[in-house]
């Protein structure tokens, strides 16, 4: 019989990689990091925690663990090549390319017949204009790599922001994204294991501001079946086309025409952290278990409705959340600094008139 327990390597050492060494010790499995530093959210939760960008000191990590993950898909792609030489990493390098890059990414959509924005790739002023005569205005500037939480994007409103974009931009590649008329910003998460199984969790709504997302309503309301299952089905797509092991998170704008695609993430997300409370098995176990080739766990909610909402810049009056009994604290152990996530609050109720006033009376967090 194949051990329960593994050593899991975790490349990053922030919340992300913190929440899934709460969620994987109870199932048995052991954890090793490797940060920035001893200040970082997980550096009392690994059995190793190491540092710096000595590859001696990397490869120490590579031999505790038998398989390895990572927190960011900005993650080194070479470096998880030639970590794959040795030990299992989950996901893939195939998936950590696609979703590093927004071309590839958007040319996966399409190639799949996944819904997305009409895109151009551009590489110099001319392209740009090029491109903007194409697509027209209003349309999203954005850098195909890197950039999270609204970072490298510029939207154009007009013809006169096309030097102002490339000024701010440009450079370097980049693509150009016709803008969508949507009603709502939603996101599905999903988990796929080696053994070919998948599980998905009910599509949910984001409110972001300034690009960072402040809160997720879980489930999202008033989704029609199809709709959850039409999200399904591009999850499945995109899971089996990347051999993706682990949890994988597609964030999606829903129009008057259905359901578009707009970018994905290979990592557990922050519009999943309402299932620590909120769902039968949290985003994190089920990414443990599928990178540990252990059973994936239920993705049911365990309440009609929850809300997950982020502590951005400064912790707050957290005494207010602490004294209710339906909402939940998750604080990450990070100095306050403006548009830093600090933690987050999870709240759960039977009815969303009951939530929005919960929400309500927590003032002091939400700047919307």
């Amino acid at each position: 019989m194949t051990p329960i327990s593994k050593k899991v390597g975790v490349l990053g050492a922030g919340q992300l990689g913190r929440m899934l060494a709460l969620a994987g010790y109870p199932l048995g499995q052991k954890f090793g990091f490797y940060g920035m530093s001893d200040d970082e959210p997980s550096a009392l939760l690994g059995q190793m925690h190491l540092h710096n960008d000595d590859a001696d000191t990397l490869q120490e990590l590579v031999k505790f663990a038998d398989v390895m993950t990572y927190e960011s898909e900005n993650t080194d792609l070479e470096l998880i090549e030639e970590i794959s030489r040795t030990t299992p990493v989950y996901p893939s390098a195939k998936s950590l390319k696609v979703c590093q890059h927004r071309g590839l990414e958007k040319e996966t959509f399409k190639r799949l017949g996944i819904p997305c924005a009409p895109f151009e790739i551009v590489n110099s002023l001319e392209e740009l204009k090029a491109a903007v005569d194409i697509l027209g205005v209003p349309s999203v500037l954005k850098t195909t790599t890197e950039g999270y939480d609204g970072k490298g994007q510029f939207v154009l409103k007009d013809d006169d922001d096309i030097d102002e974009a490339w000024k701010t931009l440009g450079g370097r590649e980049l693509i150009l994204e016709r803008f969508v008329d949507f009603h709502r910003e939603l996101s599905i998460i999903a988990v796929r294991n080696a053994n070919n199984e998948h599980v998905f969790y009910p599509l949910v709504q984001n409110v972001h501001h300034k690009g960072i997302l402040r809160y997720t309503i879980a489930p999202a309301q008033e989704i029609p079946e199809m709709v959850q299952k039409a999200a399904e089905t591009f999850m499945q797509v995109l899971l089996d086309e990347l051999d993706h092991v682990g949890v994988l998170t597609l964030e999606l704008f829903e129009t008057d025409s259905g359901l578009m695609a707009n970018e994905m993430a290979p990592r557990v997300h922050n519009s999943g952290h309402w299932t620590i409370e909120g769902a039968q098995t949290s985003q994190f176990e089920n990414h443990v278990r599928a990178i540990c080739g252990l059973p994936l766990g239920s993705t049911a909610p365990r309440q009609p409705i929850a809300a997950m909402v982020n502590i951005i810049g400064e912790t707050g009056p957290v005494e207010k959340v602490l004294k209710k009994s339906n909402a939940f604290l998750h604080l990450y152990d990070k100095s306050q600094r403006t548009g830093r996530k600090l933690g987050h609050f999870t709240l759960l109720s039977d009815s969303q008139d009951a939530l929005f006033k919960d929400i309500k009376d927590l003032n002091g967090f939400l700047p919307i």
